[in-house]
């Protein structure tokens, strides 16, 4: 059967949703990654024939705090492309909330959730939903006993940022200082889980559906910043490789944790076996990428439907939602 025959999208009219901002940039590590993401959605849905502008937060020409920035352009609906920081923390979307404008994504307290990782950990685990054991680290802690407690190698991350920023694969106890101070610099919360060793894959999720998932694979280490943004080489297998129904399981995973979190309208939900195969949620992020390497326009690619396509039924889940 073809994969695209599973999934069906209800006709979207352009015109339908007035002016739409683009809000991009922000003042977060991955402001980068929203210019160059935000970008592309901006041209979609010109190219759709979406009345839609960029609103460049605190760039070099933005005057004002978040709310006069905002009151400074009328807009009926805002896309929010804004990684990390005031963009996925629930700050915009309580700010636009306040304003009575609608937005795409999750609310305020679904995107805070979402992206405190240990939190969201903590959430599963009592959920009993799978994922990697972990720890909340500080400076002063034991390196021994935290590699004793969780076995190595480990994975050290910070709690609250977004395209594996401040990542460390750690091999040793030794190493684990090191990797502490990499991510402290990005973040005052630091964890570290399991590593898990198996396949990794991801899962988007638009409008309730649950899209073909996505194995990744990488010459790194792990799925870094560079493989996410710069190499070339990195691996994205659609199909995924699993069986139907182990695929359509995970699928189903990924939706129980978009659900757990609250969210709404899209998401991409992340996930890794560990050694005996079994899947583990990483995490959930609530403001995907959308650059020429990013997975949610490959999934939607995959299940039939095309970039232009795939931003207006983002915009619609927000129009279907009021």
């Amino acid at each position: 059967m073809n994969t695209a025959s599973r999934y069906s999208f209800p006709p979207v009219d352009p015109q339908a949703f007035g002016r739409v901002a683009v809000l991009i940039g922000g003042r977060a590590a991955e402001r980068a990654v929203s210019l160059d993401g935000g970008t592309v959605v901006l041209e979609a849905l010109q190219a759709a024939g979406v009345d839609a502008f960029a609103l460049d937060l605190f760039g070099a020409e933005a005057t004002g705090n978040l709310v006069e920035q905002l009151q400074g352009q009328p807009m009926d609906i805002a896309f929010n492309m804004l990684h990390g920081g005031e963009g996925e923390n629930g700050t915009v979307s309580a700010v636009l909330e306040a304003m009575e404008i609608p937005y795409t994504g999750s609310n305020m307290f679904s995107s805070a959730l979402a992206l405190d990782k240990l939190a969201c950990k903590y959430l599963w685990q009592g959920m009993g939903l799978a994922t990697a054991p972990f720890a909340l680290l500080k400076a002063d802690d034991d390196w021994d006993q935290v590699a004793a407690k969780l076995g190595l190698p480990l994975m050290v991350k910070p709690v609250h940022e977004g395209s594996s920023i401040g990542m460390s694969k750690v091999d040793t106890a030794g190493q684990l200082a090191q990797a502490y101070a990499e991510a402290a610099q990005y973040d005052r919360g630091v964890m570290a889980e399991a590593w898990l060793g198996g396949g990794e894959f991801t899962v988007a999720i638009i409008a309730g559906q649950a899209l073909p998932s996505i194995r990744l694979q990488t010459r790194r280490e792990f799925y870094d910043y560079q493989a996410k943004y710069v190499d070339d080489d990195t691996e994205y297998r659609v199909p995924c490789g699993l069986p139907a129904e182990q695929e359509q399981a995970m699928q189903q995973f990924a939706l129980q944790a978009f659900t757990s979190l609250g969210c709404s309208g899209w998401a991409r939900v992340d996930l890794m076996q560990d050694s005996a195969g079994e899947m583990n949620l990483l995490e959930v992020n609530t403001v995907p990428g959308m650059t020429s390497h990013s997975l949610v326009p490959m999934a939607a690619s995959a299940a039939g439907l095309g970039f232009n396509e795939l931003v207006l039924q983002i915009l619609n889940s927000v129009v279907r939602s009021a």
